[in-house]
Order: structure tokens, then C-alpha cells, then sequence
């Protein structure tokens, strides 16, 4: 028998460190070539990296949310003679997962999954890094847990409901007060790993850092809500309908061929502004391993059509886990959107290096004056942030502005001048 280091492998970017997720082993186990063994996090994604060869687990290097240096020893394997000694910065990465501002709502399924033990074809577990890490500080066995997501994906609810029935079989009966409501006593501790954390630095940083001026403005979208309309009743039935968010993005993409620098991106290292001609439009995405931002390039080239369709491709890769790093990163412009639960008005945090963040809130009818006589018009907050060293208060109210007419003006989003 011999022994088998394997370093962590170079994983792009310029990535020198890569924090541990995930062990999918544990000391003593015995696995095969390719097999999946670790998930590892970089500022971009989520790596799986599997067995360069095939032997048993004799020591791992380090616990989840450990730091490991690329180079440095990541696990040993006891293996054959024949095998080679040492892996050199080895396995390439098997799959990538994703990270970092605001919301979406969540991917619509053909028809409602049924709870069913979360296997893959190859036996393996399907449930979220962050899922995994959970269960593991939770002492839960996801083999023993059924999914209720798509192919019997284990999702957050169905982890809390396994934690809760443990709980309830081994806790004690809680203490009551007079009134015979529970006293509540339990706690739990979340370690931030991955993506999450990875995203909480991130804004965390940008808030730090960036000087954020914000600037409100309503809108009326009484005439592009009908034309939204008359173009989903124009779909081919199970067509998925058109929402504000291709509409804001071509919109968006209008406005900043005359305000050019809201679509640039500050490098810091160097103190240079960087101005970009092509539009690429971040979509801030709520996913289960947090907030990502997967991006639609080169949008001022896309027709509406089209845009609506990438938007919807890169944000169910960016929920599903297995968006790209090239998708989830070279914004030069981000868009968030609350859904439903847009409220009144909302603050979005800049996704730097950007130096412009577009929100839309929730539309409502209510009752405005329009040429002098009471009308119900359906009504929309554009809530926006802008880096304030780079942009003036002034620049930013006339970018806004010109966004506002051409939402509400809809043809004009289609005019070319």
C-alpha cells in the first residue's frame, strides 16, 4: 500500500485559497476513481472535486469552513502500490454551484414533485451545499430524509422538519406557563459556510465602501402592463409569460447609450473607471445557498424575446446550482426585483465593482390625478442605488427620469434613434 496526497487544484480566477463546504467522506472510508469527495467554495462557486484515484480515506484537511491554500494538502489516500504517490494540484472540478444582491421567485415545476428519499441515479444524495453543511452541524443523516424538490431534492423545509421531529422524539416536554402556551428554550447555531458567506462579505464590503446614494422614483405602468398583456395572450399556450424584468432590462439598456457611465465598473486596485459599450445586466436571484447574480451578456443585442429567455435561463441555473462562473460574473449593471413582495420602496446594494443597482417594487392601483380628473392607474416605486464617488445626485435622477418615461411610454423602449 501507499499513500496518496491530494492538493487542492488551481480552481481559475485567481484563486490562492478555497474554503471547505462539504466532506462527502469521513476518515476510514474507502472510495473509488471519481468519486465525488469534498465541495469546495471560491469567491465564484461551488466546486465538487472528486478522487483522482481510487483507496481509503486516511486523513482529511480541514473541517467545513477551513480555509485550505491551492497547493495545500486537501486529503490522503491509502492506495494501491501501483498508484501514484502524489496528486499534484489534481482532480478538476466535477460541477459548479454559485454566488453574490435582491430576489426572484423561485422556478415553476411541471407538476408537484412527491416526497421521495433524495437519490441520484449513482445512489448519492441530492440536497444544496448549505443543506448538507446544516445536516451535518445538525448530526442529521440525509440519506434518512425525504425530499420533497424536484427528483427528491432535499430542500431547507424538509431538513427543518427532520431536525424538529428529532428534536420532539429525544427533547423533553418544554416548560408551560399559566396560560399553558410552551416556553420555548431551544437554539440553534448556523456556521456561515460558502456561498453565504461568501455573499455576506461581499455586501458587507460594498456598503463599507461604497458611498450609496439612493434615488426613488414612482412610475406608471398602466400602458406596459397592457402591452405585457396583449403579448402574453399572444403566446403559444404553456409558454412561460412575459414579467417587468426583460421590459426594465431592454429599457435599461436604452438609457444607458445616453448615460453611459452608470454602465462601468470601478477598479480599485488601479483607480480607474471603467466604461463598458455592451450592456451585460446582472439579475439579483434568492436561491438556497443564498443571493446570487447570474448574467445576461451582451443584452443590448437581444431582442425582448430574448432577453426574457436568458434572464430565465441563467436564474433557474443559478437556483438549480449549476450556473457557470462566465454566468455569474461580468455585470456591468444589476436589476433586482422583490416579486410580490416588493413593498413600497425598497435600498439595493450595490453589486460592485458596479456603480448602478435598478429595483422594482410592487405595482398597485390606486387612484392619481391625470390631467385633472381622478384615474386608477397601476403604480410602480423604481427604488435605485448609485455609487455616489462616481455618480452624481444629479446624473442619477436624470438616468432614472429617463427610465420612468420609457416604462411608461412603452413604444420607446423599441425605437432606435
Amino acid at each position: 500500500m501507499s499513500r496518496h496526497v491530494v492538493k487542492l487544484p488551481d480552481l481559475g480566477e485567481g484563486t490562492v485559497s478555497s474554503e471547505v463546504v462539504a466532506w462527502k467522506v469521513k476518515v476510514g472510508d474507502v472510495v473509488g476513481e471519481d468519486q465525488p469527495i469534498v465541495e469546495m467554495s471560491t469567491d465564484k462557486a461551488v466546486v465538487e472535486l472528486p478522487a483522482p484515484v481510487g483507496g481509503k480515506v486516511v486523513s482529511l484537511g480541514g473541517q467545513p469552513g477551513d480555509q485550505i491554500a491551492v497547493g495545500g494538502e486537501l486529503y490522503v489516500l491509502e492506495t494501491d502500490a501501483s498508484a501514484a504517490v502524489e496528486s499534484a494540484p489534481a482532480a478538476a472540478p466535477a460541477q459548479a454551484a454559485a454566488p453574490a444582491n435582491a430576489s426572484s421567485a423561485a422556478a415553476a415545476s411541471n407538476g408537484v414533485a412527491q416526497p421521495a428519499t433524495a437519490k441520484a441515479s449513482g445512489g448519492r444524495v441530492m440536497a444544496s451545499p448549505a443543506t448538507r453543511a446544516r445536516a451535518k452541524l445538525a448530526g442529521i443523516d440525509l440519506t434518512t430524509v425525504s425530499g420533497s424538490g424536484r427528483d427528491g431534492r432535499i430542500q431547507r423545509q424538509d431538513l427543518d422538519a427532520a431536525i424538529n421531529d428529532r428534536q420532539a422524539g429525544k427533547a423533553p416536554a418544554p416548560a408551560s406557563t399559566p396560560s399553558g402556551r410552551q416556553v420555548r428554550t431551544g437554539t440553534e447555531e448556523i456556521r456561515i459556510l460558502g456561498v453565504r458567506r461568501v455573499s455576506a462579505q461581499r455586501v458587507a464590503d460594498s456598503k463599507r465602501n461604497i458611498p450609496h446614494f439612493a434615488y426613488v422614483e414612482e412610475v406608471d405602468m398602466t400602458e406596459l402592463e397592457r402591452l405585457r398583456k396583449h403579448l402574453n395572450s399572444q403566446q403559444p399556450k404553456g409558454s412561460p409569460s412575459y414579467t417587468y424584468l426583460p421590459f426594465l432590462a431592454m429599457a435599461l439598456v436604452r438609457v444607458v447609450e445616453q448615460f453611459p457611465k452608470v454602465n462601468s465598473r470601478y477598479d480599485a486596485e488601479r483607480n480607474v473607471l471603467i466604461r463598458h459599450d455592451g450592456v451585460h445586466i446582472g439579475v439579483a436571484t434568492q436561491t438556497s445557498d443564498g443571493l446570487k447574480v447570474p448574467v445576461v451578456k451582451h443584452a443590448e443585442s437581444l431582442s425582448l424575446k430574448e432577453i426574457a429567455a436568458e434572464i430565465r435561463r441563467v436564474t433557474n441555473a443559478a437556483r438549480e446550482g449549476t450556473a457557470s462562473r462566465n454566468e455569474l460574473q461580468g455585470s456591468t449593471i444589476t436589476i433586482t426585483s422583490l416579486g410580490k413582495l416588493g413593498g413600497i420602496v425598497s435600498t439595493p446594494i450595490i453589486n460592485a465593482p458596479e456603480v448602478a443597482i435598478v429595483g422594482i417594487n410592487k405595482a398597485v392601483e390606486r387612484p392619481v390625478i391625470v390631467n385633472g380628473e381622478v384615474a386608477v392607474r397601476l403604480m410602480m416605486n423604481l427604488s435605485s442605488s448609485f455609487d455616489h464617488r462616481f455618480i452624481d445626485g444629479y446624473d442619477a435622477a436624470e438616468t432614472i427620469q429617463a427610465l420612468k418615461e420609457k416604462l411608461e411610454q412603452p413604444a420607446t423602449i423599441f425605437i432606435r434613434d
